[in-house]
């Protein structure tokens, strides 16, 4: 007879329980660990970009937002009795309360999105800056400034790591083309819905990298945009003018020299403090000026500047001191720039643009609209039967 040694039932029964949870506790830590190293897809944008069905499209312009650590990164320039609770924060709920009100089309990002010198860690200040456009879903681009890279991270790494964030639509640089800097890329805008403009481009937007700083026989002087840059510039423009002849709107982060001539010929907005840029001329409103479809250009880089004021037929305008953490001047509120484009409307159906405007929001109270003015008002040609 086999005489195995007896046990309970219930001890086995009790093992297996044990065995079980173990197990489970197993495949649970398992899930756990693998989401932390999961591949994570990138939420897109609708592409391409258009106009809504009552002929508008919307640019919210944010510049300069400098921001540092969130929480603990202190506001610069504001009263005293204003500066114990302020932080970059601030600069969140700006930019929440500016995409609430104006409910934009796309986000505009020019530069110097992040101070890099109070960011310890690029990538998190990133996701700090920019959460607010990822939570509205709504389609954003940025360009550096000439502080974006002085953290942790180079000023290709920083353009390849937007280009992967949330409803970005930024690109590192253009495809095929040998060209300087970080963040020179082109974007189309469709026609509405149900007109005959669906699939064209009827406003297009460039965006280029006008650089950080530069050493120019022993003198330290900012950035420019460099001649690959213009020439990609133009042979873009060419190509989207031949298929329609499209107006056009560009951004950049430092303003080029002849800006600083606006002081004695006239502008709408503040000028506050000289226009800081490269002593290198190298050509970008001469290069502008001939391609012809670029009607304004909006800038970063002089917070105390907010003006637009017009060069050759084309208007350039400050986008303002966005972000608490940059330099500013207590009491005069930080501000962001709309632009507003209309399209003109057909006998039947909407045709392509009709006029471009602008106006700036302070972060006051009541969100103060300021300045509100017509940049470009234009007939397109087009058949008269549509």
């Amino acid at each position: 007879m086999d005489r195995r040694p007896w046990r309970p039932a219930l001890f086995d029964l009790l093992l297996l329980l044990l065995f079980s949870l173990f197990l489970s506790f197993l495949f649970w830590k398992a899930i756990e660990v693998g989401a932390d190293t999961a591949v994570r897809v990138k939420k897109s944008a609708e592409l391409p970009l258009r106009f809504r069905y009552d002929g508008t499209f919307k640019i919210l312009q944010v510049a300069d937002m400098h921001f540092g650590n969130g929480a603990v990164t202190r506001c610069r320039d504001v009263f005293p009795s204003e500066s114990v609770r302020c932080s970059d924060l601030n600069t969140t709920q700006f930019l929440r309360r500016m995409i609430e009100a104006e409910k934009p089309d796309l986000i505009a990002f020019t530069g110097d999105n992040i101070f890099g010198t109070s960011a310890t860690d690029a990538a998190e200040s990133l996701f700090q800056v920019f959460r607010p456009a990822m939570e509205s879903r709504i389609p954003w681009a940025a360009i550096l400034g000439n502080h974006d890279q002085e953290s942790t991270m180079t000023r290709g790494e920083l353009m390849s790591f937007i280009s992967l964030m949330d409803y970005s639509i930024s690109q590192l640089n253009p495809p095929g083309f040998k060209i300087d800097g970080f963040g020179n890329y082109d974007i189309r805008v469709h026609g509405a819905f149900s007109s005959g403009m669906a699939n064209t481009s009827v406003l297009n937007l460039y965006y280029l990298d006008s650089g950080d700083r530069a050493m120019v026989g022993g003198v330290r002087t900012y950035g420019w945009i460099r001649e690959s840059q213009l020439a990609w510039l133009r042979t873009a423009s060419q190509k989207l003018q031949g298929i329609f002849p499209a107006p056009a709107l560009s951004f950049f982060h430092i303003p080029i020299p002849e800006v600083r001539n606006l002081w004695y010929t006239g502008f709408v907005g503040k000028y506050q403090e000289a226009v800081a840029c490269s002593i290198v001329n190298s050509g970008v409103l001469k290069s502008l000026v001939s391609m012809g479809d670029v009607k304004a250009v909006f800038l970063g880089h002089d917070h105390l500047n907010d003006f637009c004021g017009n060069i050759d037929g084309i208007w350039f305008c400050y986008g303002g001191g966005f972000g608490y953490h940059g330099y500013g001047r207590a009491g005069w509120p930080r501000r962001g720039r709309v632009i507003s484009v209309q399209l003109r409307k057909g006998k039947k159906e909407w045709m392509g643009v009709e006029t471009i405007k602008t106006w700036k929001r302070l972060d006051d109270e009541n969100l103060s609209k300021i300045d509100e003015q017509v940049l470009w008002s234009g007939v397109m040609v087009v058949e008269e039967n549509i």
